[in-house]
């Protein structure tokens, strides 16, 4: 199971690499905070969430997961995501102790995305991605026009051979071949700008340094806990 940590005190040797210290923004471009930290599994470097300094909110920080943010067009090195105050401020409470006991951090994940995921802006679960209209929702989509009584909509239904012979022909659009059963849709964070980028590249190289000093994972070169270990039984 994957075990997750905070970067805190790591600092690396490329300073202008580090996103933390970049301001992020809400919808409407709204200020939010600055990014304080980064969650991320100390197995791959791979970073879950940011951690939000706000100023504004009473628990101070609040998290956003690395999937839902992508790099300013109006601000240089900053960051943004489809949050409000008012949706932030009805998060459950961020606790960074939670992390050190995976049910503990289990059950917070699982109280946050529902949040989120019942929040007034729809989205896909797990990302602030919005929902994809379905085909009945399109506008001009022939059973939504039958519904609104439209006349077009007598018009296409009126020959039904001679519409689905036109519609076999018509481009798709899809980006995988047809036959295909399934599209994976991608939730990756990989791409969010040239920063964050970097910033996540060189997590991923360096991340056995940047857990070293944690008490709860082996995963470094030589952990707290596995020098603990080794001065009790020299002692």
């Amino acid at each position: 199971m994957a075990h997750y940590g905070l970067l805190e005190n790591y600092k690396f040797a490329e300073a202008a690499d580090d996103i933390r210290g970049a301001t992020l923004y809400g919808r409407d471009d709204e200020k939010l905070g600055k990014i304080d930290d980064v969650i991320f599994d100390h197995g791959t470097g791979d970073i879950g969430y940011v951690v939000v300094d706000t100023g504004w909110l009473t628990t101070k920080k609040f998290i956003v997961p690395a999937d839902g943010l992508r790099a300013s067009p109006k601000h240089e090195d900053g960051f943004v995501c489809h949050l409000t105050r008012e949706q932030i401020e009805g998060f459950p409470p961020y606790d960074k102790t939670d992390l050190a006991s995976e049910e503990k951090w289990s059950n917070y994940e699982g109280r946050y995305r529902s949040k989120r995921e019942t929040s007034p802006v729809m989205h896909r679960a797990g990302t602030d991605r919005n929902v994809t209209p379905t085909t009945q929702q399109l506008q001009g989509n022939p059973s939504s026009l039958a519904a609104s009584g439209s006349p077009t909509s007598k018009l296409r239904s009126s020959n039904p051979d001679e519409a689905s012979l036109r519609a076999a022909e018509s481009s798709t659009g899809r980006v995988v071949p047809a036959g295909t059963d399934a599209v994976v849709i991608e939730n990756s964070a990989v791409g969010i700008g040239g920063r964050w980028d970097t910033f996540q590249a060189r997590l991923r190289e360096r991340r056995k340094e940047a857990v070293t000093g944690c008490t709860t994972c082996t995963v470094g070169p030589e952990s707290t806990r596995d020098s603990a270990d080794r001065f009790k039984k020299a002692v």
